[in-house]
């Protein structure tokens, strides 16, 4: 009986240190993110051709705070015949890439993740199939209104703009 209680106090002691231990992780304040207004620069491409559940790598050249920022988003693919097309955008909208609504975006960056918004896309959905639809795009959040963007060092890729092949390691 002796023996039972030593081991429950060790357990509970356990879980104690466990928990102040994780405390810190669980509620800790993310790293800063910073605001900016960001021009896109340029992009670059690499299209997975006629793939069976492959990725696409879509890059993003943004100038903002005086720095450039280089990002990257990679999406499955599902295509055959057309590499522009992916089937799997219809099922997850979270796999579609990333469009610029126009020259200047806002954003959120820091040392290792740029945040851009996605368009809003307003579609009407009849039926009970569209609403299942609609309802399995909720529990997986494809609809979600950021997108993130991992930064990247590569500067080569970009063909169309010499800042952002320029930037050195200012931009990572």
């Amino acid at each position: 009986m002796n023996s039972c209680s030593y081991i429950r106090a060790v357990i509970r002691t356990s879980v104690c240190v466990a928990a102040s231990l994780a405390a810190p992780v669980s509620f800790g304040a993310a790293a800063d993110r910073q605001q900016a207004q960001a021009q896109l620069l340029d992009h670059a491409e690499f299209l997975c051709a006629n793939c069976l559940f492959g990725a696409s790598d879509y890059f993003y050249c943004f100038a903002a705070d005086n720095k450039i920022l280089i990002g990257y988003q990679r999406t499955r693919v599902l295509n055959w015949q057309d590499e522009t097309k992916n089937y799997l955008t219809g099922v997850h909208g979270g796999w579609a890439a990333w469009t610029a609504p126009g020259q200047t975006v806002p954003i959120s960056y820091d040392d290792k993740h740029i945040w851009v918004s996605r368009a809003e896309v307003k579609q009407v959905r009849r039926g009970l199939r569209a609403n299942v639809k609609a309802m399995a795009r909720w529990v997986i959040r494809a609809d979600s209104k950021q997108v993130r963007l991992t930064r990247s060092p590569l500067r080569d890729i970009f063909a169309n703009n010499d800042r952002c092949r320029d930037a050195g390691a200012q931009a990572h």
